[in-house]
């Protein structure tokens, strides 16, 4: 890394952009098994604050590997490193005032808390949602056939299967998918985004 580098300040600072947009920046983590239903849950929740007039912005999986990530692979190194990029764009978003809603199975839980730390370093909110299910359901599920792939050797390093998956021990939202639907999912979130502030 360069050591010639210095942070730019803009000419807005981050409490006349939160009066601005009526809002405070935050990143809201969905973290859990692939098919658990991050992705679902977080396509309703931007949905939904969006249509609360809120600037908010979803970063997904998938979406992310097909350009920022595109380089990666799926072996632990490339994993730890996707995780961190998407720490530091969540990051930026929530600098911005944004809420950021990223849907990520971020299996490690190492590499969570470095996510959650980059953030509270500096002074933006992150909460961690674990999005649960157990096994059986989401490989009952399993849209993609993903599973099914890994148990016949055809997918290597599959979390859940061939690679590890450690859940969150105290997230600050537990969503247990196969107990409640997505409405319910997205309720319990704005209930803790209103309790805490960041929404009003």
């Amino acid at each position: 890394m360069s050591t010639n580098i210095t942070f730019h300040p803009g000419s807005v600072d981050a409490q006349e952009r939160v009066g601005l947009l009526k809002q405070t920046g935050v990143t809201i983590w969905l973290t859990g098994l692939s098919a658990s239903g991050k992705s679902t849950i977080a396509c309703a929740l931007e949905q939904h604050l969006l249509h609360l007039h809120k600037f908010t912005y979803r970063l997904d999986g998938d979406n992310v590997r097909l350009g920022l990530n595109r380089d990666l692979g799926f072996d632990e190194k490339s994993r730890v490193e996707n995780i961190r990029r998407i720490g530091e764009v969540s990051k930026l978003f929530a600098d911005s005032a944004c809420i950021a809603i990223t849907a990520f199975i971020s299996p490690y839980k190492a590499d969570r808390q470095v996510a959650r730390e980059l953030h509270e370093k500096g002074g933006l909110g992150f909460i961690e949602v674990f999005v649960d299910a157990p096994l059986s359901v989401v490989e009952e599920r399993d849209p993609k056939g993903l599973y099914k792939a890994a148990r016949a050797g055809t997918i290597k390093d599959f979390t859940g299967i061939s690679a590890p998956y450690e859940a969150p021990e105290n997230p600050d939202i537990h969503i247990r998918t196969d107990e409640c639907d997505v409405t319910v999912a997205v309720e319990v979130i704005i209930e803790y985004l209103t309790k805490h502030n960041y929404i009003s």
